[in-house]
């Protein structure tokens, strides 16, 4: 891996704050939720595309693999059905909070599908972000509903990244989010559809300012966002990369803090709370970083 330049961590942190302001977006767009996840994905696919046809890339897989790819784009699309719900229902600092916990539900989920034995200090960390979250509930009760919703979107994540992690084993990263992106438009056109919305003329009348926060989400914080993760990782570890975006939910809570003075401040329980969780993050992802130094080690000594 070639040195990374001053530029490239750079570029990193603006993608984290790119993440962190997606929640912003979040709160700014007035429409629902799935609406919400629907535009984006859709747009983002579209310009997936172009992207695609721009590199010539060859995008032909199997049936199968596209039924797996789809399984995940609908896990995708379930995570920002959740994250975005779970802003509307409490506010941006609620769910940033409990976005943190996906690290928690990461060790469980992992040793599952990659089968390994879950670690006494991952169930320690485990602990601790429990307790985090048993803080923030019991001092903002009144924003439960967001909360639960917080934790489901944490899953998904979790979930949706754990499979991603196979997928990406043996195809192109590209080649994924497309056809995610596009299972995933499918999937929430039937729930709308289901719910009693109709795709006419309303559904596709949005203001001004949505429309502009929208084509934001859409092509900045998720197609730019997903090709300038895959480039920055050429030049910076996995591990930086994966630490660095810890920080997604310290800059949105800033970031809200901010722009939303009224509705963001907490009480003093919630940020201990917030802390411990992603406090608990990092040195989780520190221990794991220290567990492959260590296997590396001890391969090359025993070569």
């Amino acid at each position: 891996m070639p040195n990374a330049r001053l530029k490239d961590y750079l570029h990193l942190h603006f993608l984290v704050f790119i993440a962190g302001f997606t929640a912003i977006l979040g709160k700014k767009i007035t429409i629902g939720a799935s609406e919400i996840v629907w535009y984006r994905m859709a747009i983002a696919a579209v310009l997936m595309f172009i992207y695609i046809k721009i590199i010539k890339l060859n995008i032909r897989v199997s049936k199968k693999t596209i039924l797996k790819f789809s399984a995940a784009g609908i896990i995708i699309a379930l995570h920002w059905v959740t994250f975005f719900e779970s802003i509307k229902q409490s506010n941006v600092s609620i769910t940033l909070a409990m976005f943190s916990s996906g690290a928690f539900f990461a060790s469980f989920i992992e040793p599952l599908f990659f089968k390994r034995r879950i670690l006494v200090y991952e169930i320690l960390f485990g602990l601790i972000v429990v307790l985090g979250v048993f803080l923030i509930t019991s001092s903002e009760l009144n924003y439960i509903n967001g909360i639960i919703l917080g934790l489901l979107s944490a899953l998904f994540s979790t979930l949706f990244a754990v499979i991603n992690g196979k997928f990406i084993e043996r195809y192109n990263a590209t080649v994924i989010s497309f056809y995610e992106f596009i299972s995933g438009v499918f999937f929430l056109s039937v729930f709308i559809y289901f719910s009693g919305t109709q795709f006419d003329v309303e559904f596709f009348t949005l203001s001004k300012m949505d429309w502009i926060y929208i084509l934001i989400l859409a092509s900045v914080c998720t197609a730019y966002a997903f090709i300038g993760a895959v480039e920055v990782m050429r030049y910076i570890s996995p591990f930086t990369v994966i630490l660095s975006y810890n920080l997604e939910p310290i800059y949105g809570i800033i970031l809200a803090l901010i722009l939303f003075p009224e509705t963001e401040k907490m009480s003093p329980q919630f940020y201990i709370g917030a802390v411990l969780i992603i406090l608990t993050v990092a040195f989780d992802a520190l221990f794991k970083n220290n567990k492959v130094r260590k296997y590396k080690r001890v391969n090359e000594s025993d070569n």
